[in-house]
């Protein structure tokens, strides 16, 4: 469907993998996946309806949504932390971010960023099957 220039809510998903349960890969790792999800969807301040974020129990050290506060003009956004749902032999040291958009992309064109280890989970949506 062709939003004909029309904006549209739009999610745009995300993940990142860090080595070890420490306060700076958290932040470090949160940053990067977000700024890429960013950049890639051309996304501004206010273009964003809202921000999920969740990580694997295995990660406590620190709230992911204290990287977003990094950024200029985010400190209105509403985001929140929770975390992953604990499935047996699912990925490990894992953050994943949901960002709720307003945008004229199609839902095609919505770039979704896996980073690290976390390109397991689509390696459909990376190019890297």
């Amino acid at each position: 469907m062709e939003t004909g220039g029309i904006s549209l809510i739009r999610a745009i998903r995300g993940a990142a993998t860090v080595e070890h349960n420490d306060e700076d890969q958290i932040i470090k790792a949160t940053e990067a996946l977000v700024l890429e999800m960013i950049e890639k969807n051309k996304v501004e301040p206010e273009d964003v309806a809202s921000v999920l974020l969740s990580m694997t129990a295995d990660l406590d050290a620190v709230f992911p949504a204290k990287a977003l506060r990094n950024f200029d003009g985010w400190e209105y956004v509403p985001v929140m932390c929770m975390q992953e749902i604990p499935v047996a032999g699912s990925l490990e040291k894992c953050i994943r971010v949901m960002m709720t958009v307003e945008t004229e992309l199609n839902q095609k064109e919505v770039k979704h960023v896996y980073q690290g280890k976390a390109i397991v989970l689509r390696p459909d949506l990376t190019g890297k099957e």
